[in-house]
């Protein structure tokens, strides 16, 4: 694979195989001349024919920055997609651990009332100690 060529390149290129176009040339003469093969010549019309060196600089610029954004919001939405999946599994978890039973207040079984339910709370999870000698004492607990 050969070195790439540089925007302000291309356009110079591009606009010297017109020249020797417009001299008469074959397209395959004009590109060779000027050091490319005629299928480079026609996907660099195709892409920069017509632009300044300006507006082709801006465009790469754009289609760099354009990539950029494209993994930063590939990146976003797959944590975005974690933690939904996390909230999700939380939630499955409150309720299948929701097992409704009547406050000492009210006596009734089966009661109706939203105030007389209430749901046991959930294990919740210690973080690990830093130091191994707190690791032990906190298994004992």
């Amino acid at each position: 694979m050969g070195k790439r060529a540089k925007p302000e390149e291309i356009i110079a290129k591009l606009r010297e195989v017109q020249v020797r176009l417009a001299r008469g040339e074959t397209t395959a003469a004009a590109a060779r001349a000027v050091g490319v093969t005629e299928q480079t010549y026609y996907r660099w019309r195709r892409e920069y024919g017509g632009l300044q060196v300006g507006q082709a600089k801006r465009m790469k610029e754009m289609e760099k920055e354009n990539a950029r954004f494209r993994r930063a919001v590939s990146d976003l939405t797959l944590d975005n997609q974690i933690l939904q999946e996390v909230v999700r599994g939380a939630a499955d978890r409150r309720s299948q651990s929701f097992k409704p039973f009547t406050t000492p207040g009210c006596g009734r079984s089966r009661c109706g009332r939203a105030w007389c339910l209430r749901a046991p709370s959930l294990p919740r999870d210690r973080p690990a100690p830093l130091d191994p000698a707190l690791a032990r004492s906190a298994a004992r607990r």
